[in-house]
């Protein structure tokens, strides 16, 4: 990934089922989102970070696949304004994959 001085926030929410281990959750969204503040808040992850390079897991895998074309449609379908999101999987995650979900 190549360095820029951008300006951005960088959030994550991952709802925690009554059924899921807490540790693992926390694994899936770290093995995918580095150097991220997390919170557990009720029956929910929330991670925040200001640096764009807690996205690179997700660059890098993009990149090797050639998935660019589908994480950018995602993007492009939530954009607002000068925000936009996308969802993953959380037992990829769990072993360190991102993979692409059309609904959360």
């Amino acid at each position: 990934m190549r360095t820029l001085h951008v300006d951005c926030k960088i959030s994550a929410y991952c709802t925690i089922n009554a059924s899921e281990d807490v540790n693992k959750i926390r694994t899936a969204v770290s093995n995918i989102l580095t150097d991220m503040d997390e919170k557990i808040t009720g029956d929910s992850l929330v991670a925040n970070s200001n640096n764009y390079e807690s996205l690179t897991k997700i660059y890098e895998t993009m990149r090797s696949r050639k998935t660019k074309s589908a994480y950018r449609k995602h993007l492009m379908r939530n954009m607002t304004e000068d925000s936009t999101w996308f969802s993953l999987n959380k037992q990829a995650a769990f072993v360190n994959v991102p993979v692409l979900c059309d609904e959360a």
